[in-house]
């Protein structure tokens, strides 16, 4: 069964709080929500101008309270670049953290991701290595919580298909899968349908962004992920692709989450969630 859920991150570019983002997932029937957190204290997020939750609240409350708005979460977006020795000095802990978040929610996945650029003055070689180390440790606590951390494809290393393959292949383990965003794999030159198709055995999770003609016209090939979609998911020139995928979906049998991510209006929402819904009944 394919359900759709929403990244709160809509709401960021529109300042907009955590709680307006429940609110606008539960006004457009989505079962789900998905959110980024931050380790420790942010005053945007404090003063309720960031949709994203410090990992020092506390999430049984907040359970019940995404519970009471007939919502669950579908993943913990712990999106801080893990390539390099930046991941190794601070995504780890920051990780670790949040699949213990995750697993007191009752949420089956954290997302986890490569930076924008490469780090200066190391080879790919030397990057991969300090990253298979990093997820080593993070691995560690995602079996001994039961949560499962997803590779979403978003920087130069997850867009690129054979180290991506390297990536989800550094270990034997169940717990290692993906999280395949169509946005930033179209923006960086992919075809997020192939990547579906290649990598559909290790599919778990799928963020989902349409691109206008005139984002494409500027920067694909040039960058390797972008924030959202600036209009509604099936308005641009990445619906076909989507469909595509959607497709492929269905007809493997695959059972999951579609997490919209788009410029969070009221009519950029609307008009997506009620896309997509098309697509999945008719694919």
């Amino acid at each position: 069964m394919i359900e759709l859920s929403m990244h709160t991150d809509n709401l960021r570019c529109l300042s907009g709080s955590f709680e307006q983002a429940v609110e606008a997932a539960k006004r457009f029937g989505l079962p789900y929500i998905e959110f980024g957190v931050v380790d420790g204290q942010d005053f945007i997020q404090g003063l309720g101008y960031a949709p994203t939750v410090s990992l020092d609240s506390n999430p049984l409350r907040l359970r019940r309270y995404l519970e009471s708005h007939g919502l669950r979460t579908s993943q913990i977006d712990a999106g801080y670049p893990l390539t390099g020795p930046l991941g190794a000095t601070f995504g780890v802990r920051y990780v670790q953290r949040a699949i213990q978040f995750a697993a007191a929610l009752g949420c089956r996945f954290v997302d986890t991701t490569d930076g924008q650029f490469k780090p200066a003055g190391y080879s790919d070689e030397q990057v991969l290595a300090m990253t298979r180390e990093s997820y080593r440790q993070i691995l560690e606590w995602a079996e001994d919580y039961g949560v499962t951390v997803n590779i979403e494809t978003h920087g130069p290393y997850t867009n690129d298909p054979e180290i991506l393959d390297r990536m989800l292949n550094f270990f034997p383990t169940d717990r290692l899968r993906l999280n395949v965003d169509t946005g930033n794999t179209f923006i960086a030159g992919g075809n997020p349908v192939a990547f579906v198709e290649r990598f559909l055995p290790k599919l778990s999770y799928m963020h989902v962004k349409d691109v206008s003609a005139s984002l494409a016209a500027r920067l694909r090939g040039e960058e390797t992920g972008i924030a959202m979609s600036e209009s509604p998911i099936g308005s641009g020139v990445n619906a076909d692709n989507i469909q595509g995928c959607i497709r492929l979906l269905k007809r493997a049998g695959w059972s999951g989450v579609l997490s919209v991510e788009c410029l969070g209006t009221d009519e950029n929402l609307a008009a997506s969630v009620d896309w997509l819904r098309r697509q999945i009944s008719t694919a």
